[in-house]
């Protein structure tokens, strides 16, 4: 038998969701027939797996000792890079600008050296993140980036901040935006483009259509083109919709795909400007904008944070593209 005190970074959860993240070793049939069979607990009574666990609750594991995992005694974690670059950090959150090549989390290509994993390895040797002091948390993102985009990340030290965040982010009370430069010279100076995206899960690849599809969904997307250089476009956008690649596929889709996007734009545009394998599409912009009480995090609303130094602007108005 193993019990656990719900603590505030664990609280406000379903039962069944915080047994899967403590322990991740019991098969999800066997947790449900457990909880049927009263072999799990809260405060010595039956639950349901829908429960809301609160602060103090007392959650009681009578099954195989086998399901409990060790807590390892070196970190994943701690063999990730110490470089981050953060643009504001509180007691709740911190605000990092990713670069370009770096994953936001770990996949089958790269496990150790993330964004979270820095963000863990960050936290955990300012003591702010205890892997062994928590039941089921661990710092997280609120949102990610594409490998090949830089840009503003959000990270949540608590579990209180990151159910916020993810409520706003949902309810788009948090905007985004963002720079980039492109291919030609824009028609329109300032618009807002409507049009309809279809994801293809398998290629990772989006298409865009001026009319409805089946299983198609609605983007749209407002722009201004602040320079022009030659045949490129400095330009500024804004996200009214938050669609995979719904920058690259729908400024190619107009014609103006961006400066070295191999995937929505082509080898021999990119060619004629030096050879560009790096996209200039960055995430610079982002502001607190809360309709509703953001409970913990009220004291950002209306706060706007941006990256300082975007490298591609800087070329760009150089004239060193």
């Amino acid at each position: 038998m193993k019990s656990f005190t719900i603590k505030q970074n664990d609280a406000s959860q379903r039962l069944d969701k915080f047994i899967t993240k403590a322990v991740p070793l019991l098969p999800q049939a066997l947790m449900y027939k457990y909880i049927r069979l009263k072999r799990i607990k809260v405060n010595g009574k039956r639950a349901e797996i829908s429960t809301r666990l609160q602060v103090g609750d007392l959650v009681e594991m009578y099954i195989n000792d086998e399901f409990f995992e060790a807590a390892p005694e070196k970190y994943d974690f701690l063999r990730a890079s110490t470089k981050l670059d953060i643009i504001y950090e509180d007691e709740n959150i911190l605000l990092l600008d990713k670069k370009v090549g770096l994953l936001s989390h770990p996949d089958e290509g790269e496990y150790v050296d993330t964004l979270i994993t820095r963000v863990e390895r960050y936290l955990y040797e300012k003591g702010e993140y205890d892997p062994k002091g928590e039941n089921s948390f661990a710092p997280a993102l609120a949102n990610r980036i594409d490998r090949n985009t830089d840009g503003i990340v959000i990270a949540a030290k608590n579990a209180e901040s990151l159910r916020i965040l993810n409520q706003k982010i949902k309810d788009r009370e948090l905007s985004k935006i963002y720079l980039c430069i492109a291919h030609g010279r824009f028609e329109k100076k300032e618009a807002t483009l409507k049009a309809y995206l279809i994801k293809n899960e398998k290629k990772n690849k989006v298409q865009v259509f001026d009319t409805q599809k089946p299983d198609s969904k609605e983007i749209r997307t407002r722009y201004k083109v602040l320079d022009e250089k030659d045949n490129l476009s400095l330009v500024r956008v804004e996200l009214l919709t938050g669609r995979t690649h719904q920058i690259r596929a729908h400024l190619a889709h107009i014609g103006h795909p961006l400066l070295g996007d191999g995937k929505y734009g082509t080898n021999a545009m990119n060619k004629e400007k030096g050879g560009y394998k790096k996209q200039c599409l960055y995430s610079y912009r982002l502001q607190f904008s809360f309709t509703t009480d953001a409970g913990i995090l009220n004291y950002l609303n209306g706060k706007a944070f941006e990256a300082s130094d975007v490298w591609f602007e800087r070329a760009f108005r150089e004239g060193s593209l």
